[in-house]
């Protein structure tokens, strides 16, 4: 078995959906409680949501546009987001912002965003309250 599929064995998935209308997952290192892995989840997802997709006046969380969160045991953080089309004019940005509203929450040592397009996004993958806000409910 090798390190990798060792690590991922190690990790627990906390779906943040119980909570949050959206999608998005969040995945904790073993080593922290499942306490600990949501109130650092809860915080990350806090600092998420300041981060807004500038033609659309909802925040990028409740919009759908982030997949997956994965905090390790050195308490780095890995982001698995997406954009409403691939050709969007804040593409090469839009992931600095978020590393950029992560890297506030205190605790977090490292983060990273990766760019995915598997799912695709569409509104199916938006909050109520985003829907509601953009008059799409």
């Amino acid at each position: 078995m090798s390190n990798e599929q060792q690590t991922e064995e190690k990790r627990d998935v906390l779906d943040v959906s119980s909570t949050e209308s959206t999608s998005a997952h969040i995945v904790g290192s073993s080593a922290f409680s499942e306490e600990e892995i949501q109130s650092l989840g809860q915080s990350i997802i806090a600092a998420i949501k300041t981060v807004y997709d500038p033609e659309i006046p909802v925040d990028i969380y409740e919009l759908g546009l982030i997949y997956k969160i994965d905090i390790n045991d050195d308490r780095d953080v890995e982001v698995d987001m997406t954009l409403t089309a691939p050709g969007c004019p804040v593409a090469g940005d839009m992931p600095g912002w978020v590393e950029n509203a992560i890297r506030s929450v205190e605790g977090i040592r490292d983060v990273k965003v990766g760019l995915v397009f598997d799912p695709p996004w569409s509104i199916d993958l938006m909050s109520d309250e985003a829907k509601l806000e953009l008059n799409i409910l």
